[in-house]
């Protein structure tokens, strides 16, 4: 089965138990993810390079804007607060399902970067959207090994919550990278592989 043919299916099988605002932004989650990979949607507001392969970085920090608030359950039932809970630290938003290919192709480069990096003040947290109850996320995390915490987003509405304009997710996966400042700093439209995570975090540890 494609990625293409994986991301429709969810959507078509839950569009009409959605909102409307949920159903028309994992509508264009699902454009973006099996179309050419081309990002749209930054507007005029963001000075953002857009780099290879998907990756959009904004160098400057007076050029980031601030990351949404992104509370919520957890897969396993716990309140999670990111900017509350890891204030202070980098944070690396990494938005998955556990029906798409992509998604389980980089999910070992995400662990083993997650344990390298937590030394360094990174946090990892996953935002597991479109699966119909937590028990195929948990089957996820348990396979790969997962040692950070996801939330469970299966409508899509704590992906309404980043502000138009920015660097907001617009594939699955996508992958956020958050600074210490709470700002949006990069974005990513791919799954990542080990080295392009650590080139894009690499100068977020060296900010002071």
């Amino acid at each position: 089965m494609s990625a293409c043919r994986a991301l429709r299916r969810p959507l078509s099988r839950r569009r009409t138990t959605l909102p409307a605002a949920a159903v028309a932004v994992l509508a264009a989650l699902t454009l973006s993810a099996c179309g050419s990979g081309k990002t749209s949607g930054s507007g005029g507001q963001t000075q953002f390079v857009q780099g290879t392969g998907g990756v959009s970085v904004v160098k400057e920090r007076g050029d980031r804007q601030a990351a949404p608030d992104l509370t919520g359950k957890t897969l396993e039932g716990k309140d999670l607060d990111v900017a509350g809970d890891y204030k202070g630290k980098i944070v690396v938003l990494n938005v998955w399902g556990s029906w798409c290919s992509p998604c389980r192709a980089e999910a070992p480069n995400l662990v083993k970067v997650a344990n390298d990096y937590k030394a360094k003040g990174v946090q990892f947290v996953g935002l597991d959207t479109r699966d119909p109850d937590p028990a195929p996320g948990l089957k996820f995390e348990k396979e790969f090994e997962v040692p950070y915490p996801s939330l469970y987003d299966s409508s899509g509405k704590l992906l309404l919550r980043f502000p138009k304009g920015s660097l907001n997710p617009q594939a699955i996966p996508s992958t956020i990278f958050i600074d210490r400042d709470g700002k949006i700093a990069a974005r990513a439209l791919k799954a990542l592989t080990e080295d392009e995570l650590r080139k894009t975090l690499d100068p977020l540890v060296a900010e002071k």
